[in-house]
């Protein structure tokens, strides 16, 4: 099962597209129409073979919208990951108790996004690209970047999005809440209760800044951390020296 696609909740769709794009020096490569039926603008962005999207509420009432008033700011929202065979895994996962918030079927898809309150931290999402979508595959087709995103792919700074963090009360109890839907054993990385995915991991961790259950932190393999952190110094998005600040969460320079 791949990290695929991690999504930011930001209110400036647009100052996020610029804090995120030029720190990072990533491209935009699609604005997904579809995503107005959920009240959202969006835009997407190849970080390696993964993708960052940015979504900002347009109208009152959105999912989105609640996260910001909760959280008190922008931060992260969803965690979208590919597998071989989306259908078997909701399956699996409905025989648990997890109820779904939304989904979609057509032979190239199958997507499903799963209720943050019997998954919580996130917005967990797991698709599959039918037989033309392969998870093993770096740049393999992904319906919700649009139909060349690979062409945008920029890695003159950043490498690849390589690890989740949320942070909650009890991170072994989360861990293992997330362990038993994904079907992937919690393990300790870095002294902290992981789930491996083949190209990243999600660990879990206390609340320290008092925003309350949600994704805290991501990592990013960087390809020129000097330049990053030169451009974050002008944006004034710096936290220290391996870590800067995008979308109201911390990215690690790992």
């Amino acid at each position: 099962m791949r990290l695929r696609q991690f999504v930011f909740v930001a209110k400036d769709l647009k100052q996020a597209v610029v804090d995120v794009g030029a720190t990072l020096g990533l491209a935009v490569c699609y604005n997904d129409p579809n995503v107005a039926n959920f009240g959202l603008t969006n835009a997407l962005l190849p970080i390696g073979g993964n993708l960052i999207e940015i979504v900002a509420p347009f109208k009152d009432g959105t999912t989105a919208g609640r996260l910001l008033e909760r959280r008190q700011g922008d931060g992260g929202y969803m965690i979208i990951l590919e597998c071989d065979d989306a259908l078997a895994h909701r399956e699996r996962i409905a025989a648990l108790g997890v109820r779904e918030i939304w989904r979609y079927d057509d032979d190239d898809c199958h997507a499903t996004h799963f209720h943050p309150k019997d998954v919580p931290g996130a917005i967990l999402s797991i698709d599959d690209m039918g037989p033309e979508g392969d998870p093993n595959e770096e740049l393999s087709r992904w319906k919700w970047a649009g139909p060349n995103w690979q062409e945008f792919v920029q890695t003159q700074d950043t490498k690849a999005l390589t690890a989740v963090e949320i942070q909650c009360d009890d991170p072994g109890a989360l861990a293992k809440r997330w362990g038993e839907v994904l079907d992937i054993p919690v393990e300790s990385i870095s002294g902290k209760p992981a789930v491996q995915l083949d190209n990243a991991h999600i660990r879990f961790v206390a609340d320290t800044d008092g925003r309350g259950i949600g994704i805290c932190a991501i990592d990013v393999l960087p390809a020129n951390k000097e330049n990053i952190l030169r451009i974050a110094h002008k944006l004034d998005l710096v936290a220290d020296d391996d870590q800067i600040v995008l979308c109201g969460v911390r990215v690690n320079l790992v």
